[in-house]
Order: C-alpha cells, then sequence, then structure tokens
C-alpha cells in the first residue's frame, strides 16, 4: 500500500474507489472514468430505493454482477455485502484515506448543499435537516461510529490474499488526489 502519483495504476480497466462516507468518492470517480472515457457504477443508485428502502442482499449483489459485467468500469462505495463481487473482479483500487477532519468538513458541505438545494438522490430521495443531524441513521454519526474501524478493515483487507491482485493507491489528502487525478 502506498500513495502514487505515476500514471501506472490507471493502466487498470476496473476500479473500486473506497473511503469514508463523504471523502468525496462518487465525485473522484466520476472524474476518473469521465477521464478514461469508461462507465461510472454508482452503487448509491444501485442500493438506494424509495424512501430510503434497500434491496434483499441477493438482488443488491445481482444489480451490481450486472453493473460490473463489462471489461471496463469504475465503481465507489464501501458495502460489505458486495466488496468481494467488487473487489474480485477489480483490478485496481483506489482508497481516499483523508484526515476524519476533512472528511466531516466535506460531509458538511455536501448535506448543507443538499438540503439547501433539496437535490433529488437516488430512488427519489432527498437529505432531510432531521434525517442528517437529529435521525439516529444520520451519516455523520454512522461516520464518526465507522470511522476508525473502517481504516483497519481496509488495512487488512487489502494486506490479504485474497485481494493480493488489486493494484492499492491510498490517497491521503484532497491534494494528492488532485495531483493523481492530474496525471490521468
Amino acid at each position: 500500500m502506498h500513495d502514487r502519483l505515476d500514471p501506472a495504476p490507471l493502466a487498470g480497466q476496473r476500479v473500486s474507489v473506497i473511503g469514508s462516507t463523504g471523502s468525496g468518492k462518487t465525485t473522484f470517480a466520476r472524474t476518473l472514468a469521465q477521464r478514461r472515457g469508461i462507465p461510472c457504477v454508482e452503487l448509491d443508485a444501485l442500493h438506494w430505493g424509495p424512501n430510503w428502502t434497500m434491496p434483499p442482499t441477493d438482488e443488491f449483489r445481482a444489480r451490481v454482477a450486472e453493473a460490473l459485467s463489462g471489461e471496463r468500469w469504475v465503481t465507489d462505495g464501501n458495502y460489505s455485502k458486495v466488496r468481494d463481487v467488487i473487489w474480485g473482479r477489480a483490478d485496481t483500487l483506489i482508497w481516499l484515506d483523508y484526515p476524519l477532519p476533512v472528511v466531516f468538513w466535506r460531509l458538511t458541505k455536501r448535506t448543507l448543499r443538499r438540503i439547501v438545494t433539496q437535490e433529488e438522490l437516488w430512488g427519489g430521495n432527498r437529505e432531510t435537516w432531521r434525517g442528517q443531524f437529529w435521525d439516529r441513521d444520520s451519516l455523520f454519526l454512522f461516520l464518526l461510529r465507522t470511522y476508525r474501524s473502517r481504516r483497519r478493515t481496509f488495512e487488512a483487507l487489502i494486506a490479504s490474499p485474497e485481494y493480493a491482485h488489486l493494484t492499492v493507491v491510498r490517497l491521503r489528502s484532497p491534494r494528492a488526489a488532485d495531483r493523481w487525478l492530474a496525471r490521468v
């Protein structure tokens, strides 16, 4: 695992972008896919239905497998229930491993923008003040509960023989990510 600024990892044709909630996975994945001229598969769009409903696990896995059946793609997200499908097929893993204050600030800006503009998300859903700031399912609480453990989990998974085939690019700041993308 290492930070890289050389374009070698982009020789990969199947890229998974991971990171904490609010780190900018979707934006990074879209930018990378656009620059490479390959499809971008947003996992949240395959996962969330109307009223924030989730599909059964087998249905979600089937959706992801079908969406990633092509030879070239970039996807974003950390859904453990499909990790084996994604990482098993991916050749490159890009980890946006930013410090907690950076991610918290990015999540705050994104959430406020979505609430104020009433941006429609997957399945027609929208974020609300109550849902994001006073609900037990708040992404802020989720971030605080999972930040450290998720980093440990990613480190262990990346080091496991099962995923030794992956080229791993660990970017530790938005500036490093921007520099890396600039070379694409």
